[in-house]
């Protein structure tokens, strides 16, 4: 086991068994349903999480036993316990799950998990996106870039446009998410793409990726529009540049670019999921996820996810 440095191998990282794990009074322990791989933790690998440890990373689990009057046996709770079968948990650092007829378990990890608040935040709270505006996503076939789709059309988008990495992913994206538009940015460059995909211009855009998509974006945004940068995924190995080569354009175009992290708008899940609730129920929106299984295959999960591999979510049924 050893940190990163580049892209990272699966020889960096060991499945071991671990001692039984002891219950104390006040809290539960959970047998793991569900796990989520996401982009952020290649940057924690880098420091903050610790070698030869279980890393940070979105569970959902199901209590097994409970020394808690929080939790009872059979409940679904959601915690951030990382990558284990098995995790001892208190109300303080978890909470319950409550399952509702119509909405896959595993949307909690998606749609209306981080992933899916990432979504929400940079369209309703920073881009504030307004019907009949032109919005431009990048990285638009993973978690974030489907759930952006979706709830920009709930939201009255008038023109959806996304980049990819593949023609195959840009038919999946134009045909089953909703995009109206979708870039190869493997087909030359990205900023005559989508100029010629928004004549007119974009009015916002909702950045994953940096580096060159987000110079395209500012290339092609109208003056006085607005970006929500999300993160920056094409730097998080080491290459690349994050900044744009044309930042300065920020300043000649009039245009607002924010960045923001998800677990400082944690205030607007219960909204993202009273709004979206119905729509799951209804068939009206769907969670894409590509589903792995089994707690072996963890690894093999997050680095296809850091290649693109996956449609939506990349999560790991136990």
């Amino acid at each position: 086991m050893s940190r990163p440095s580049g892209f990272p191998t699966a020889s960096q990282f060991e499945l071991v068994d671990s001692p039984s794990l002891e219950l104390v009074p006040g809290s539960a322990l959970v047998e793991n349903l569900w796990l989520s791989v996401d982009p952020y933790m290649r940057q924690l690998m880098d420091s903050l999480w610790p070698v030869g440890e279980v890393g940070e990373g979105r569970a959902l689990g199901r209590v097994l036993q409970s020394l808690t009057p929080s939790y009872e046996p059979g409940q679904i709770v959601f915690h951030r316990q990382g990558w284990r079968t098995h995790a001892v948990v208190t109300p303080e650092d978890s909470r319950r799950i409550d399952r509702v007829p119509g909405v896959p378990l595993s949307a909690h990890l998606g749609i209306l998990g981080g992933t899916g608040l990432s979504a929400y935040v940079g369209l309703k709270r920073i881009l504030q996106l307004q019907p009949g505006e032109t919005l431009f996503v990048s990285a638009a076939a993973g978690g974030v870039g489907t759930v952006a789709a979706r709830l920009a059309r709930l939201l009255g988008a008038g023109r959806i446009i996304g980049s990819t990495g593949s023609a195959e992913k840009a038919k999946w994206l134009t045909t089953e998410v909703g995009f109206d538009a979708a870039l190869n940015y493997r087909d030359g460059s990205l900023a005559e793409q989508l100029a010629a995909a928004a004549p007119d211009g974009i009015d916002a855009c909702l950045d994953n990726v940096g580096g060159e998509h987000l110079a395209a974006a500012i290339d092609v945004l109208k003056p006085g529009g607005r970006i929500a940068w999300c993160g920056a995924v094409s730097t998080y190995n080491g290459e690349g540049d994050v900044a744009p080569r044309n930042l300065f354009d920020v300043v000649e175009k009039g245009l607002r670019l924010e960045g923001f992290l998800v677990r400082d708008n944690l205030d607007l899940r219960p909204e993202l999921i009273d709004f979206l609730t119905p729509h799951l129920q209804s068939g009206a929106v769907v969670s894409d996820e590509t589903v792995v299984h089994g707690i072996e295959h963890t690894v093999d999960a997050f680095l296809a996810m850091l290649r693109g591999e996956n449609l939506g979510k990349m999560l790991i049924q136990l």
